[in-house]
């Protein structure tokens, strides 16, 4: 009987491994469009750009990171992860599991009223979304992907500093996917959990405020959004918004192989730089 909530699983590994390679007839490999080039310009953004730090000792973290509630960019942590490789030739995704079901999100960001979510296999989402220029934005945001495909969690591997839990039991980790074309957003807002992002594929450029700025950044008043803030930090309004003079940003590119750990509460803005793949680990 416990093996009975991963049968659906199971047999759709079975049967997408059953079909020969002409079947999904993937394409060649994709130009990412890396920026390693650009960097932050913290004048402009009104932000200080984030520490980068070499994979630390545990007692490191929980002292300097977690305790103190301080983001941090944390440095040759998972270049163990065999995904480093994998995810690179999107194929790799339509190989494995083109023929699985998604949920996508379709539109600019969860804030515009266009915003819309589809379910599409994983290889229209690469081929329409991923390889293809303009149309509709399409993002595989915040998914439990892991758990629908579990051959793709065997490419992960969970980072040590996630032990560092609130309770006294064995605290559950939630493992999101967040896998999209340039461009895709995350609007400035804040999360309940401890957070772990680690880019794999790509680059984001993020913007980070502690919660004592939370004045200065314009929450929606509406309670569905009272968690998200109306500050574009790449380009404030500051003749609609003139507090947000007073806040404290700081800010950083997340290269491929580098983690961001993210404190509870913490104010976020996440833009993708290019054809990107996170993984989030979010724990209390």
């Amino acid at each position: 009987m416990e093996t009975e909530p991963t049968l659906l699983q199971d047999c759709a590994s079975y049967l997408h491994n059953a079909l020969t390679p002409d079947d999904l007839k993937p394409e060649g490999n994709i130009q990412t469009g890396l920026t390693s080039d650009m960097e932050l310009k913290n004048k402009s953004f009104n932000c200080t750009v984030l520490d980068v730090i070499d994979c630390p000792s545990m007692e490191t973290f929980l002292k300097n990171y977690i305790l103190a509630e301080k983001p941090v960019v944390l440095d040759n942590c998972i270049n163990h992860w065999p995904a480093l490789t994998k995810w690179q030739d999107q194929n790799y995704f339509i190989k494995l599991a083109g023929l699985r079901t998604v949920s996508i999100e379709l539109g600019r960001d969860y804030t515009d009223s266009n915003w819309t979510q589809k379910l599409m296999t994983l290889e229209d989402f690469i081929r329409n979304h991923i390889f293809a220029e303009g149309g509709t934005t399409g993002y595989l945001a915040q998914y439990q992907l892991f758990d629908q495909i579990p051959e793709l969690k065997n490419d992960i591997i969970e980072p040590e500093y996630c032990c560092f839990s609130e309770e006294d039991e064995d605290e559950h980790i939630d493992i999101m996917a967040w896998y999209g074309p340039k461009g895709t957003l995350s609007p400035l807002h804040h999360d309940p959990k401890k957070n772990l992002l680690a880019q794999v594929v790509g680059e984001k450029q993020i913007f980070l405020f502690s919660p004592e700025d939370s004045v200065y950044l314009y929450p929606h008043e509406h309670e569905l959004l009272n968690n998200t803030a109306r500050i574009d930090p790449r380009n404030p309004d500051f003749r609609k918004f003139p507090m947000y003079k007073e806040a404290k940003g700081y800010c950083c590119v997340l290269r491929s192989g580098q983690m961001l750990y993210i404190p509870p509460k913490w104010w976020h803005f996440v833009e993708s730089l290019s054809v990107s793949f996170s993984v989030s680990f979010w724990w209390e």
